[in-house]
């Protein structure tokens, strides 16, 4: 008797993601009631079960969907607004401003719409973001079908979002309340950095970590300018005023990460916090680059994000692994450093790990939950094909995802958006870039 189930996936290549990576060929996903119920040949999976709808991928190559650990997805509304600046004088005298005067609810809904088509059509399946009118964003993430984890915003200085810190808290809250029982939204805790978050309202972030088990996510030694004020000010680095208050931990999520020292790889050694790393960002601002190779040999999780598309260009993470994977190299000296199969777990499984989800997402998995991508490698781009993890992370860009699901639920089929209409998005942006350029 052959056993029924919602779908089977046929394709030439499968790359697991596990700790123990297997490369498997000519393979097939057993999918049912949302889950992946089994992982074998193709040929005994057509002996063994009796799917409603299968798909055969000979081209392809299928993997866990991409994890963007970090980033601002509705300021992609401002891409290209302004660039070629330094990290500090892009904030003050740019981004925050245009924030001030153009961020609402509608703006962060039509621009996090925007944002997933481009996350959706690269491949990736769960984000982890930082920004305001947190609702927006999860009203778009149930449209489009993602994975989201979204945080509860805090900073010290009025946006439009809220006036006091009071008030962020408030709302935060509210939204988690709201969506703690959501089967793809995680509410998490965001405190924007210890240069706009003060001592006693992280330590009340900490309080409410601790209370209700959520992530918190903090933008932490992202560029020298920061260590060094807060080395003026405090007489201690950012990380060790976190440690200080007990937030550097397991829960913590700290984001950037560029600069480190020997003091620094202690806390870290000691705590396990999860870092994220976000190297074109990190590039095009100057503010330095994270480690990657050095807390990889001290044992520390470091998982990938594109940042914001204001700082990025774009939510590309094909992009974000072949250039972590470069600069890994570069800035340990060494060409071993940051091996294309290291450097696609940090953006899949390392990325479920840092946002505690590994046990759903992250890897091809029985048990886990069906966030998988298929990828095109009959194509020029990607021709003569020699090693598999080797070309998707150097040669393949991102136009050759030909298909994503998240939750066994089709999103992208060949190339087309299943959730989302194309054109009223570009319309819409359209229609906000005239707005902001004028």
């Amino acid at each position: 008797m052959m056993e029924k189930i919602d779908q089977l996936i046929h394709a030439k290549w499968m790359i697991t993601c596990e700790d123990e990576n297997q490369i498997l060929e000519n393979h097939a996903l057993a999918i049912k009631d949302k889950k992946i119920i089994d992982i074998l040949p193709s040929d005994k999976a057509k002996t063994m079960y009796q799917a409603t709808n299968t798909q055969e991928y000979n081209t392809h190559v299928i993997t866990p969907g991409l994890i963007n650990s970090h980033t601002h997805i509705a300021m992609n509304i401002f891409r290209g607004l302004a660039d070629d600046l330094e990290l500090m004088d892009w904030l003050n005298n740019h981004i925050w401003p245009a924030e001030g005067k153009w961020v609402s609810d509608e703006l962060v809904y039509d621009a996090s719409l925007l944002a997933m088509a481009e996350m959706i059509r690269s491949g990736t399946t769960c984000f982890n973001d930082m920004y305001f009118f947190l609702g927006a964003t999860a009203k778009a993430a149930e449209l489009a079908g993602m994975r989201a984890h979204i945080g509860m915003t805090v900073i010290d200085v009025p946006t439009a979002w809220a006036k006091t810190p009071d008030e962020y808290f408030a709302k935060g809250l509210e939204f988690y309340h709201q969506y703690k029982n959501h089967e793809l939204i995680t509410p998490t805790l965001a405190p924007h950095s210890t240069y706009t978050v003060s001592l006693d309202n992280l330590r009340k972030v900490n309080e409410l970590s601790n209370e209700y088990g959520l992530k918190i996510n903090i933008h932490l030694q992202e560029a020298p300018s920061e260590v060094e004020q807060s080395l003026a000010q405090y007489q201690k680095r950012p990380l060790q005023r976190l440690h200080d208050i007990g937030m550097v931990s397991p829960n913590l999520i700290a984001i950037h990460m560029t600069q480190i020292n020997e003091d620094d790889m202690d806390i870290l050694e000691a705590t396990r916090p999860h870092l994220v790393h976000c190297p074109e960002s990190n590039m095009k601002l100057v503010s330095g680059a994270c480690p990657v190779e050095n807390l990889h040999r001290h044992g520390i999780n470091v998982a990938l994000g594109t940042d914001g598309a204001a700082s990025n260009n774009d939510l590309d993470m094909f992009g974000e692994m072949r250039t972590a994977a470069f600069l890994g190299k570069m800035t340990a000296h060494d060409p071993k450093a940051v091996c294309a199969l290291h450097t696609l777990k940090m953006a899949t499984l390392a990325g479920a790990k840092a946002l505690g989800i590994d046990h759903l997402t992250g890897s091809l998995s029985v048990g886990k939950c069906a966030d998988f991508i298929a990828i095109n490698l009959e194509e020029i781009e990607t021709q003569p094909l020699y090693h598999v993890v080797s070309q998707l992370v150097y040669a393949t860009p991102r136009s050759q995802v030909t298909d994503v699901w998240v939750a066994g639920k089709q999103l992208l089929k060949n190339r087309e958006l299943l959730t989302l209409d194309k054109k009223e998005i570009i319309k819409k942006a359209q229609v906000w870039g005239k707005k902001i350029k004028n």
